[in-house]
């Protein structure tokens, strides 16, 4: 039983938590989270800030919005840094800039404290049902002692190199995401305006080298009109700036995500911001002439 510091129980975070306990790790979160009660309730106890939970834990973990909110947590001065013990680890599973993943990483072992970017995949889906890909950045040592949580957090979780190789792993992924659901979001408006079922198109396309599991899965959303959220548009919109800024520091022209991001833009511009991101499909419809 490894006693874990869970920081930010949002959509993503708090399924997860659940998992740790569930597999009988203790659990430790911050009173201020409006979730903070229903973990309490399983057996987790609750501190009144990241400094307490960090001086109380083992392993500490966040899942946190974007880069900000990892600053605040970590630098505040009752933030993670004040409170972490040295050999503690901790680890950050939010999806943030690479370059931020670096920062901590540097702070943290100036304290003695090992640190691992480990944003997922997998959306509230994978969260719930533990299968998240996890995609690792950091030390060798660090996250073969993280590895047991991973293992129940995900379905495979993969060191990729050192720190903030995690979080450009995500930021590349991300990337082919949203210009897949583009894709389909594109294709499908296309049939349905000229008439295709869509439901047939679906299932010939799953059969050949069209095949993917965004097609599977926010294919059946754009049928069904489900645009209730997996996960958000608006914050994927902020993962793809986060790409487009990798691709500036590293002087790689992303024409694709580009583009993409600016069709999440006039999506958060018509007020959808906290629909699926397979909400894509809405654009294109209502350009298309085929708004309802």
């Amino acid at each position: 039983m490894t006693k874990v510091g869970f920081i930010g129980l949002g959509i993503m975070g708090k399924p997860m938590a659940i998992n740790l306990m569930n597999a009988g790790h203790e659990l430790i979160v911050l009173k201020t989270n409006k979730a903070a009660g229903d973990l309490t309730h399983k057996g987790a106890t609750a501190f009144s800030t990241c400094k307490e939970v960090a001086e109380n834990a083992e392993i500490i973990i966040t899942m946190l919005p974007d880069s900000p909110e990892v600053n605040e947590v970590v630098f505040a001065d009752q933030g993670v840094l004040a409170g972490i013990k040295s050999k503690s680890i901790f680890v950050d599973m939010s999806t943030i800039a690479p370059s931020t993943a670096r920062e901590v990483a540097e702070a943290m072992k100036k304290k003695g404290v090992e640190a691992l970017d480990a944003p997922v995949s997998g959306g509230q889906v994978g969260a719930e049902s533990g299968n998240l890909s996890i995609m690792v950045g950091g030390s060798q040592e660090a996250y073969e002692k993280v590895k047991p949580l991973f293992e129940i957090m995900g379905k495979s979780a993969v060191l990729i190199g050192d720190a903030g190789a995690g979080q450009m792993t995500k930021a590349c992924n991300q990337m082919i995401v949203g210009m897949t659901i583009q894709a389909v979001a594109e294709s499908f408006t296309l049939a349905k305006k000229a008439g295709v079922n869509l439901e047939k198109m679906r299932e010939a396309l799953l059969g050949g080298f069209a095949q993917s599991r965004i097609l599977d899965l926010h294919g059946q959303r754009i049928i069904d009109r489900n645009f209730d959220p997996g996960f958000k548009i608006k914050l994927h919109r902020k993962d793809m700036n986060i790409a487009l800024m990798a691709g500036k520091e590293f002087k790689v022209p992303l024409y694709g995500s580009a583009l993409v991001a600016s069709h999440m833009d006039a999506v958060l511009a018509a007020g959808l911001d906290e629909k699926d991101h397979s909400a894509l499909a809405l654009l294109m419809e209502k350009l298309s002439g085929l708004e309802e």
